[in-house]
């Protein structure tokens, strides 16, 4: 696929500004007008994982860029797979995962965005976050005990606490931008009948049957709090910065292009090239050649 077309796709998920945003405007089962089967699918896919394997190279090289790939979702939407297959080119040195569970005790004694500040990626890395500082606006503002474990004074727990968490992590996204990190944020957009099937299948073929947790069906019960949650929480954090991709994943082979496709226009637009070599460098690498013979 050219690059016009590509960033005219890429253009329909993309969220820059929370005006006027509501989920239920995209579709989940989405392709974009792209009709492929999962061959056609993955040779495009291929050709995604090439060029970010060529950007990131020049990305280590030069050294002066970060990138922060945010993963959120319902459960079974897709987010590991993603990472396994859109990254599966990218040069290990130069990528970080993590994958944020519930904090411990030590976690829950520092403020909300420390465990995650600690796992940021440095310059010439893209760093992987499966989960985020979301994760304080989306399954604490459903989930009311888990907000009662974080040991906030009781001054501060009020009824603006959300609001006021969105303005801390828009403002932190903004701080991120300007030291040279660039934050994209996925979310990874699966409707309840796709997850439904995800689940079952977890439970009725046996190799998958290590991916199932009672505790994703205890959360199905409270779809539409967590999608409220989701709607308000872009809303309020989507920039042209740090902006919020709304990709649909009913469709595996989908969700993965958009994904892949995010990515490389971002590093595109970053002018990325390998470190200039001086004069002096130059006779140096001469001499070396001489030597070598």
């Amino acid at each position: 696929m050219d690059a016009k077309p590509r960033r005219k796709l890429l253009a329909r998920y993309r969220i820059e500004s929370g005006k006027g945003f509501h989920l239920k405007d995209f579709d989940p089962a989405d392709t974009g007008g792209l009709k492929l089967d999962k061959d056609a699918g993955t040779a495009l896919l291929q050709e995604g994982v090439e060029r970010l394997s060529a950007l990131q190279d020049m990305l280590y090289a030069q050294d002066r860029w970060g990138v922060l790939c945010i993963f959120q979702a319902m459960d079974a939407a897709g987010k590991d797979g993603v990472i396994k297959h859109v990254f599966s080119g990218v040069n290990p040195q130069g990528c970080h995962v993590t994958s944020f569970k519930a904090p411990g005790p030590v976690e829950l004694d520092h403020d909300f965005l420390w465990r995650h500040v600690v796992a940021l990626p440095a310059r010439g890395m893209i760093g992987i976050h499966n989960r985020s500082w979301y994760e304080e606006v989306l399954v604490a503002r459903v989930r009311p005990e888990i907000l009662e474990r974080q040991k906030l004074p009781p001054a501060l727990h009020t009824k603006h606490i959300w609001d006021q968490r969105l303005e801390d992590i828009a403002g932190f996204e903004n701080y991120l931008g300007r030291q040279g990190l660039v934050v994209l944020k996925f979310f990874l957009h699966v409707s309840q009948e796709e997850q439904r099937n995800r689940f079952l299948k977890r439970i009725d073929e046996p190799e998958k049957n290590w991916k199932f947790n009672l505790g994703d069906v205890a959360e199905r019960r409270f779809w539409n709090d967590y999608q409220a949650a989701y709607e308000k929480a872009i809303r309020a954090t989507a920039s042209a910065h740090a902006p919020w991709f709304v990709v649909p994943a009913d469709n595996k082979w989908f969700t993965r292009l958009v994904v892949a496709e995010a990515l490389a226009e971002a590093l595109e637009d970053l002018d990325l090239h390998y470190p200039e070599v001086t004069a002096e460098e130059r006779d140096s690498l001469a001499a070396a050649r001489r030597e070598l013979g």
